[in-house]
């Protein structure tokens, strides 16, 4: 279910019988995420209602360019994602760019898997630490925006946490302005104390969003409870959530390598680590933050040896160095 509460522009087509599925392309959604989601949806509309007509209604919410209009990930997913690839297994897709329709017949051999990689990834990136940013040419503001800018920004109807939905909210920016981050729009996302303190004090903002792609995920235990306790008679009860021990720093650190940057038991086990090391604090100290006087977020960390695995590999270094947390 969508955070967004914006009332959708489109209703399913003509009162013509068959799915309608609606996605929402948070500003946390990149387009590998994007992609690989619509995917798993039509799929899984395909498995369960074969041969009805699917029309697919796509809203996108922040994801703005320089220019003010749909930025680059936004853009791929309506204009060569939906209809070079998805669009054969549709009968129509309803974007903010307009409808497009499938003129030879739906098919439903849905394929529910993609390999995709992250095509904004480039290696100087990761070997000069330069900073990753939503839009190069920013709005110069020389203070935060307001939450209600945020909140219009992100598709919100109110200014929530976008990960659990309480409040009050802080004004996170995604690249802290201690390491360069501006004070533009969409360098902002509304966040709880609680996760604020959690998320990362890096200078890669789509690093910042996919870590709250996957908060989002940890987190939905908690909003369907909080929708159940506003509207008990629409939404079940989703009961307790399972109690998870937090286990040691090191611990913490390992599963979010693991949850979030895809990272498998022989990554620990045969990666050169003491090279690993040398880079994780050159990038510690070149690329990384603290708020709240928080010497150390497993956020930052994980983050960070992500990041120093890659360089790495980029380098060509190898060796038989195992890590010993």
């Amino acid at each position: 279910m969508s955070r967004s509460r914006r009332k959708k522009k489109n209703s399913p087509s003509r009162g013509q019988k068959g799915i309608a599925i609606y996605y929402d392309m948070r500003v946390e959604d990149n387009f590998e995420r994007c992609a690989q989601r619509l995917v798993e949806t039509v799929a899984f509309a395909a498995r369960t209602e074969p041969r009805r007509k699917r029309y697919l209604y796509l809203d996108v919410q922040g994801h703005k360019n320089d220019a003010g209009g749909y930025d680059r990930d936004a853009y791929e997913i309506m204009k060569e994602f939906l209809v070079g690839f998805l669009m054969p297994y549709l009968a129509e897709a309803h974007t903010p760019l307009g409808a497009f329709r499938n003129p030879k017949g739906q098919r439903e051999d849905v394929p529910e898997v993609l390999e995709i990689k992250d095509p904004d990834e480039r290696p100087d990136e990761l070997l000069n630490l330069k900073m990753r940013v939503r839009g190069r040419a920013q709005d110069g503001r020389r203070s935060r925006p307001p939450l209600s800018m945020i909140s219009d920004y992100l598709g919100l109807e109110e200014a929530a946490c976008i990960i659990c939905w309480s409040t009050p909210v802080h004004r996170a920016h995604a690249v802290p302005d201690g390491l360069g981050g501006s004070n533009d729009v969409r360098n902002f996302a509304p966040l709880c104390e609680e996760h604020h303190r959690q998320a990362p004090d890096v200078i890669d903002a789509e690093s910042f969003w996919s870590w709250i792609d996957y908060a989002c995920e940890k987190e939905a235990g908690k909003r369907l409870a909080l929708m159940h306790k506003v509207a008990p008679a629409l939404i079940p009860d989703p009961g307790p959530e399972p109690v998870r021990p937090p286990g040691t720093f090191f611990e913490q650190v390992k599963r979010e390598l693991i949850d979030l940057y895809g990272w498998v038991e022989s990554d620990f086990e045969g990666l050169a680590w003491g090279r690993v090391l040398d880079e994780f604090y050159v990038v510690l100290e070149q690329a990384t933050g603290k708020h709240f006087g928080v010497d150390r977020k497993v956020s930052t960390y994980a983050w960070a040896y992500n990041v120093a695995k890659k360089r790495v590999q980029l380098k060509g270094l190898a060796g038989d160095d195992t890590f010993r947390a």
